[in-house]
């Protein structure tokens, strides 16, 4: 299946911390956020990329465009250097499209703008490009078709440290719990969609809302509930937990390495 990703935004959020990178650009151990997305999705047997550029595109073509697979894979070196076998290879088999759709486009008017990229295929896949997850990707998508989706999202429950507050209507409160303790789940930034999806998204119209709650209206929208690892790539602190865990080696998001039994020519 060809997978769309989002990567056009501006990351605010982020700003501060890298200010001449886009925000799926932003180092993980040595490689971009985006390339582990998209290692992700290779592992799984689904290499045809198709990138929605915006914010700063011209870092995401110079990095592929001077990839070097040396610096994460083993390799032989030879003739004092003139020559360079690897021994295993990342992006050798990956096609990548790499589209201009805005620099202030919303993610719905990104998709929009691939469909012609996207083609003929009845099924396809995409992500925000900044949320690493070790869900099980085919189980996702079998439990979309068993549903008969048009619209598919990973649900996930939020790793937050806030508290939720009930209050009465004097504005006293009544009960306070850990957000982790409640039944709450959000949109993880990982779908799945059928090419009908694009009748359901007008001009303007942002993905997750108006797009969504039409085909939700339906009772097409499905919502698949992924209770492991999920972390997205929002603040310094889960930046720096990500690097930690990259760097002790417990990085659960790097199926490829925990799963060799599904073969990466899959």
């Amino acid at each position: 299946m060809k997978v769309v990703i989002f990567c056009g935004g501006m990351g605010l959020r982020l700003r501060e911390h890298e200010e001449q990178l886009p925000k799926p650009m932003i180092p993980i151990g040595y490689r971009p956020m985006l390339w582990h997305v998209m290692r992700y999705y290779a592992h799984f047997g689904h290499t045809d990329f198709i990138l929605c550029l915006g914010y700063k595109s011209d870092a995401i073509k110079k990095y592929f465009l001077s990839y070097d697979e040396a610096l994460t894979n083993d390799f032989v070196l030879e003739k004092g250097g003139r020559e360079v076998t690897l021994l295993r290879s990342d992006i050798d088999d990956w096609r990548i499209s790499f589209v201009d759709t805005g620099l202030t486009s919303n993610v719905g008017q990104r998709l929009r703008a691939v469909r012609s990229f996207v083609g003929e295929d009845e099924v396809f896949l995409a992500n925000y490009a900044d949320v690493l997850t070790d869900a099980h990707l085919p189980s996702m998508i079998e439990e979309f078709h068993r549903r008969d989706a048009i619209a598919q999202m990973i649900a996930v429950q939020p790793n937050y440290t806030f508290h939720l507050v009930d209050a009465d209507s004097r504005g006293l409160v009544t009960k306070m719990r850990d957000v982790g303790e409640a039944d709450l789940w959000i949109n993880g930034g990982y779908f799945v969609f059928r090419r009908e999806i694009f009748d359901f998204i007008e001009d303007g119209d942002e993905l997750v809302r108006e797009p969504f709650d039409r085909v939700m209206r339906l009772g097409r929208l499905s919502a698949y509930r992924h209770k492991g690892f999920w972390v997205p790539l929002d603040t310094i602190k889960e930046k720096q937990a990500l690097d930690d865990m990259y760097n002790n080696g417990r990085r659960p998001w790097c199926v490829w390495e925990a799963d060799p039994a599904v073969s990466d020519e899959a």
